[in-house]
């Protein structure tokens, strides 16, 4: 693989890195076969001649934009996987991988020929392109949906899909230049980081280059052309760093390699756009990496450094002892070098270089060759473990955006390492916060959570954590469920999903209570017996699959009481009787029922707080004092309005949406309800401020007030208080009548 920053200079031989093959020459079967023997003297020779020859006999005339031979696309992609030193199956998947969609080829076939393994991986490969949807953020989406199931189950599927995409990145001229910004923008937003977090560092950054010559090309030629200037006016000074490195190593016994090395332009114009500095306050545009023979070694020469040239505080990270979620481990450290040039150092091990550079995929060969790669890489792989977590999270997404959303903030963050008090180490992604800690040691630690210490000091959950904190995290029974306002304070994906769901199930809960309040009492006053299990034989007939998705329906106002009663007795009728003596019912006769507050079936009402969906009349409210009857909305649950409200109008051909309900007040813990009032204010100086006085005085609280003049002399003024009950409205309504300011005050009854 072309790699995707060169070394600068060299004072010891640093690894090799492979090249890529030049476009002009198509790779013939035999250099395949010789890439693949290079490092696996094992290989199956026939496989991959079979493979060969299939895929160009299955691709025959077909051609590329660029006018190069369609097959050559997936003899690239094989090379590029080559060079991650991959097995023989997924070489082969590479070159098929387009067999089936855009050939003749089919699934039983290459199982035929290949085995159902190879088989399985050419099939996830296709089933990744096979969608058509509406919008260009929905496709992304669900794209990546797709991409991370498939390679869930074969973390291959994900190597070919990266090399793919970077060969396709690779030869992105020939593309039509509206897919091409399209193309380039999706693989800097997933593809480039996606290779990050599976530790394929050297991919990454060339896909993020290619992208950006793209999407910037002037952006990018500025920059590429600074830093070609920069190393040329800075060559004696960087080889003059690597000497003295080389030279004090040695002295102290250590064998090292040592090669400057140059950061990226996408690296560099971010940086400068993240900090809004310019290119010349830039301090740590070459990095000089030491690659030592043992961790033992690492240590020491860090030691070495550190004595020979000063130390910039707040820039040492120990990523050996803990290593970060995509496997990457080193040693980071910046000193002030020859000629007071700020240099960053890494040092780390070959094994440790290597799967910085090519990931994941490094890891089967720095073991003892036990197992398949795929298994290996399971085994040994953080990175595999953290690709599980994240596809956990399609679950419990509600739709493609949303877990792109998650997804995306997984991705692009770097990390923070915490503790919790029994020493178990969290790592969370930069600026995470308590929330996301409680909800990274377990979904239900999240969900109790009230309160948190920080190092032994209390905080507040917001907190923003930082490496090395010690966090505890306190919970209380009660709370069962965490406010939906956490979800914007969240960072990870996994907070923010759990948060999610635990607010749906809230809801859906208050809903099911809500309905089975509703079933059981027209069950009650229709004389018929209700019991759970007579409901789950009726389940087919509602279409529902369980008793809390119809509870839940009937709550919503998306099913009637009296479906659910018909469907468990099919001879039910129900009976239409007229409610609370309405006038505008030529067609039935009016009934008024028996006082709520006295029925045992009337629901009980304690408030908007209260364990049911509720809410008050939009113009006038209602308090406890008043009669009120309750209104089924679907989709909001229960709004109260009072019995005299000339809304309840509306609904007099909707006798299945009435509700007897009741108040039900804790007079030890007084809640305020809200209500309305008109008034009819003197306009002069100072008449406002006397309404809100004795307001106020009256331990009344104003939520709102909106003013009309409708006269020289008068202004009228509509106030939405909150109170306790219909006495103390009364009470305040008396003390503003009794002001020499107001002409008219009335209770207004929406």
């Amino acid at each position: 693989m072309q790699a995707a920053a060169e070394p600068v200079a060299v004072a010891n031989s640093a690894p090799a890195r492979p090249a890529k093959m030049p476009r002009s020459r198509m790779m013939r079967q035999y250099d395949l076969v010789e890439r693949v023997r290079s490092y696996n003297p094992n290989t199956n020779e026939d496989l991959l001649n079979r493979a060969y020859v299939y895929a160009m006999k299955a691709h025959g005339s077909q051609i590329r934009a660029s006018g190069d031979p369609y097959f050559s696309h997936p003899l690239e992609v094989a090379a590029i996987l080559t060079d991650l030193k991959l097995d023989d199956a997924t070489i082969v998947a590479a070159l098929l991988h387009d067999t089936i969609e855009d050939t003749e080829a089919t699934r039983a076939e290459i199982d035929q020929i290949f085995g159902p393994e190879i088989g399985a991986l050419v099939e996830g490969l296709t089933k990744l392109k096979r969608l058509e949807l509406v919008s260009r953020e929905a496709k992304q989406a669900e794209n990546l949906r797709k991409l991370l199931l498939a390679i869930s189950d074969d973390v291959r599927v994900l190597l070919v899909k990266l090399a793919d995409r970077l060969h396709n990145m690779r030869t992105l001229e020939f593309v039509p230049e509206a897919s091409r910004q399209r193309i380039a923008e999706e693989t800097l937003d997933i593809y480039a980081p996606l290779a990050g977090r599976m530790g394929m560092q050297e991919m990454r950054e060339e896909l993020e280059d290619l992208s950006f010559r793209t999407l910037d090309p002037e952006a990018h030629g500025v920059v590429k052309h600074r830093l070609e200037a920069l190393a040329e006016r800075n060559r004696n000074l960087i080889g003059e760093i690597e000497s003295q490195l080389s030279k004090n190593l040695r002295k102290n016994g250590l064998t090292a390699q040592v090669y400057g090395r140059r950061k990226q332009p996408f690296s560099i114009w971010t940086k400068m756009e993240r900090k809004s500095i310019g290119f010349e306050q830039l301090s740590d545009i070459f990095a000089f990496r030491v690659i030592m023979p043992d961790v033992e070694s690492c240590y020491r020469a860090l030691g070495v450094v550190h004595t020979t040239w000063p130390v910039v505080p707040g820039r040492f990270k120990d990523y050996i002892s803990t290593p970060k979620q995509n496997d990457y481990r080193s040693i980071h450290t910046t000193v002030i070098g020859p000629g007071n040039q700020r240099v960053e150092l890494q040092i780390r091990t070959e094994e440790m270089h290597q799967i910085a550079e090519f990931g994941i995929a490094a890891h089967a060969f720095y073991k003892d060759g036990i197992g398949s790669p795929t298994e290996l890489l399971k085994r040994e792989s953080n990175a595999f473990a953290w690709l599980r977590r994240t596809v956990g999270i399609l679950s419990e997404s509600a739709n493609p955006e949303e877990f792109l959303e998650h997804t995306k903030l997984e991705l692009f963050h770097d990390q923070v390492f915490c503790f919790t008090p029994k020493g178990k180490l969290i790592a969370l992604p930069r600026h995470a916060n308590v929330i996301d800690f409680a909800y990274a040691v377990h979904t239900e630690l999240g969900n109790s959570a009230v309160g948190c210490k920080i190092n032994g000091k209390f905080a507040p959950l917001s907190s923003e954590l930082q490496n090395g904190d010690e966090v505890e995290v306190l919970t209380s029974d009660a709370q069962s469920a965490p406010p939906s306002a956490w979800e914007s304070l969240a960072v990870t994906g996994k907070a923010r999903a759990a948060i999610r769901r635990a607010t749906r199930a809230a809801v859906r809960d208050q809903y099911a209570g809500l309905g089975r309040r509703i079933v059981e009492r027209l069950f009650d006053r229709a004389k018929i017996e209700y019991a759970d299990d007579k409901l789950k034989g009726a389940l087919p007939r509602l279409a529902r699959a369980s008793i809390e998705d119809v509870m839940a329906a009937v709550g919503r106002g998306e099913m009637k009481a009296s479906d659910v009663a018909r469907a468990m007795y099919p001879d039910y009728k129900e009976e239409r009787v007229a409610r609370y003596g309405k006038k505008g019912l030529p067609a039935v006769k009016l009934k008024a029922p028996a006082d709520p507050a006295r029925s045992p079936t009337a629901i009980p009402i304690r408030g908007i707080n209260s364990g049911l969906p509720v809410k008050f009349a939009p113009n006038g409210g209602a308090v406890p004092g008043d009669r009120i009857v309750g209104i089924v909305t679907p989709g909001e649950g229960i709004t109260i309005y009072p019995i005299q409200s000339p809304a309840l109008k509306d609904f007099e051909e909707e006798p299945e949406r009435w509700l007897d309900v009741r108040w039900d007040v804790d007079e030890s813990t007084p809640q305020r309800f809200p209500a309305r009032i008109l008034i009819d204010n003197v306009n002069e100086p100072g008449s406002l401020a006397q309404v809100a006085t004795v307001i106020a005085e009256h331990d009344g609280n104003i939520d709102n007030i909106s003013m009309s003049r409708r006269s020289p002399d008068f202004t009228e003024l509509t106030i939405d208080l909150e109170v306790y009950d219909l006495k103390h409205l009364s009470a305040i309504i008396a003390q503003l009548r009794a002001k020499a300011v107001v002409a008219r005050v009335e209770r207004v009854n929406g």
